[in-house]
């Protein structure tokens, strides 16, 4: 079963078009938008404050999702939103923060509370974006605390909405085959079939 639940009054609303793996959790006031996808181990919680996932993004496995709330000792009640088209690597944190569209967010990088990535932009695998920061639009960031490299070429941001694309594409077929066992799928599963 999914590990798809409600707490304090707010329960997931999980578009009928996305893919969310049942070892995957989500708690709370957490969207998740058309073909997006959610892969295995992955958790989202929005206890505190609100999760948005959008579009044909996509959440690797292991990768980890959190907010924060209001308090004295605490950033200031912010809540995490990622845009249309964005791939979160597998084991990749991110803590009370905004991604916007089409951007990739390496394997294992961490970015923290307050931090803004404009949209295509690359956090690269194990970076740690520091709380505040701000990544500019079209920008390469990486290394621990993370730091601007370069800008992207035309064709690293082409790579991001293929990786996007590619993942809708496997969460569809993920979806068919978890129809019940009698259900009649029509086809041999055939890797040819992912191609985007």
């Amino acid at each position: 079963m999914t590990g798809i639940r409600g707490f304090h009054g707010f329960a997931p609303h999980v578009s009928p078009l996305a893919y969310v793996d049942p070892s995957a959790q989500l708690v709370g006031h957490v969207q998740v938008g058309d073909d997006a996808s959610i892969w295995p181990c992955s958790a989202v919680r929005a206890d505190v404050h609100a999760i948005r996932i959008g579009a044909r993004s996509n959440l690797q496995d292991g990768a980890l999702l959190h907010v924060t709330y209001e308090a004295r000792c605490a950033f200031g009640g912010l809540a995490l939103t990622i845009g249309d088209n964005v791939t979160i690597g597998h084991g990749a944190a991110l803590y009370a923060c905004t991604v916007e569209d089409a951007c990739l967010i390496g394997m294992g990088a961490t970015i923290l509370d307050g931090s803004l990535v404009r949209k295509h932009s690359i956090v690269g695998a194990g970076a740690v974006v520091t709380p505040g920061e701000l990544i500019g639009e079209g920008e390469l960031w990486l290394g621990n605390p993370a730091r601007y490299i370069r800008m992207l070429s035309d064709e690293e941001i082409e790579r991001i909405y293929c990786s996007a694309r590619q993942n809708v594409v496997l969460g569809a077929n993920y979806r068919a085959e978890q129809r019940p066992p009698c259900a009649n799928i029509g086809h041999e599963f055939d890797r040819r079939a992912l191609r985007v």
